[in-house]
């Protein structure tokens, strides 16, 4: 997600506990917050993904293939 979407969640969110937001308004930052909490849960499963723990017997998992990689929903 770039700088502008996330600059414009914050102008909107200002707005809504200033004055309020037209029924557009309130869509777009509906959509625009889906689309940046989708955003970290991908970058998040990515870091999940790429741990690798180190088994007490020395051998070493990675977590991602472990666990078949999921896609979050």
């Amino acid at each position: 997600m770039d700088q502008s979407k996330i600059d414009r969640i914050n102008v909107l969110a200002r707005k809504s506990k200033a004055e309020g937001l037209t029924e557009g308004e309130r869509k777009e930052q509906e959509l625009l917050r889906k689309e940046y909490i989708a955003n970290i849960r991908r970058n998040l499963r990515a870091q999940l993904d790429s741990i690798d723990v180190v088994n007490p017997d020395g051998t070493t998992e990675n977590l991602g293939e472990k666990y078949g990689n999921k896609e979050a929903n």
